[in-house]
């Protein structure tokens, strides 16, 4: 079996997917930026890792498609930028690094897991396993979805749903099994999505699930799982997962969400876990922020995903230590 254990000082590539279009509201453009002022790659440079930043994507050529998907709104956008992404995810994965693509809505995990699972499945003939940290499902399809918006779409294209089969421009199509998706954190999914996800028996653990067991039993779970068949995971982290009341600057809030606390067990559990290879921070939308909360909690997350303990964090002057 092959080592599933990171390094302690792993390379780390930071790339910039600044798309907003596959979202309903405008503002996720600037979220690359907003991690970036937020001290993303110093935080992963304190902590030992090598950190190269690629800047961000440019707005690639668009291409008309005579006859688009019906209920996909902007389609030969998110084409061409899905298409562009996957391109530069496989080439990451297969420099070692370990990717950390900045959105940006969630429709770019089309194109950063297409290129990964391409690397991992295809070249090094491990499953690549995704752990969607979501308040939504995002497993619907142009037939499922109410509003045509295409970050909504984005787990079921990975999936291999019928409906966006010509989204990667040519360029090739490497799914994922439905058993290598778990659905993390999900309180919103829309009738014929819920029925779909059920038909496949995707992993769901939902709010109610976690309040009963607990994130600590729960991501064990998937790391089990992954493990048990010698796999690799991507973890696909969107904001809205948290809830409001510590993370206000996203466009698709839903009351209910994980604590600060418990996203940062999940992210130190994945860590000790050794598997992550690959991830997105989507969603973030400093126009909706509040003075850059949103941002710095964010950053503070990925620090934990990649090593940060409690322990290392800084107390406040004025609080009391035991003796």
């Amino acid at each position: 079996m092959a080592d599933t254990e990171l390094p302690s000082h792993a390379k780390i590539t930071l790339l910039g997917v600044p798309i907003e279009i596959g979202a309903a509201q405008p503002g996720t453009l600037m979220g690359p930026a907003a991690l970036r002022t937020a001290g993303i790659a110093r935080v992963l440079e304190q902590l030992g890792h090598t950190v190269e930043d690629h800047g961000d994507m440019v707005r690639p050529a668009i291409t008309v498609v005579d006859t688009p998907p019906a209920n996909a709104r902007y389609y030969d956008e998110v084409r061409a930028w899905v298409g562009a992404l996957g391109k530069r995810a496989f080439s990451i994965a297969c420099s070692g690094a370990i990717p950390i693509f900045m959105g940006g809505d969630h429709s770019l995990a089309m194109g950063s897991v297409n290129g990964v699972a391409r690397y991992w499945q295809q070249e090094q003939k491990r499953p690549l396993f995704v752990l969607w940290l979501d308040a939504h499902a995002d497993y619907n399809t142009p037939a499922t979805t109410l509003t045509g918006n295409m970050h909504g779409m984005s787990a079921a294209f990975l999936c291999g749903e019928p409906g966006l089969d010509g989204l990667l421009g040519g360029g090739p199509r490497v799914s994922i099994a439905p058993d290598q998706l778990d659905l993390f954190g999900i309180r919103s999914i829309d009738p014929l999505e819920k029925n779909l996800v059920r038909d496949r028996r995707i992993a769901i653990a939902d709010m109610r699930a976690i309040d009963e067991f607990g994130v600590g039993v729960l991501i064990r779970r998937v790391v089990e799982r992954v493990r048990a068949r010698n796999g690799v995971l991507h973890l696909s982290f969107d904001i809205d997962f948290l809830d409001p009341a510590i993370a206000p600057g996203v466009g698709t809030t839903v009351q209910g969400g994980a604590t600060y606390r418990e996203a940062h067990l999940i992210m130190e559990l994945l860590h000790d876990s050794g598997l992550i290879r690959s991830a997105d921070i989507v969603e973030l939308n400093p126009f909706l922020d509040e003075r850059g909360r949103t941002a710095r909690v964010a950053v503070e997350l990925i620090g934990s995903l990649f090593g940060l303990q409690i322990t290392d964090r800084a107390t406040p002057s004025n609080a009391v230590l035991p003796d």
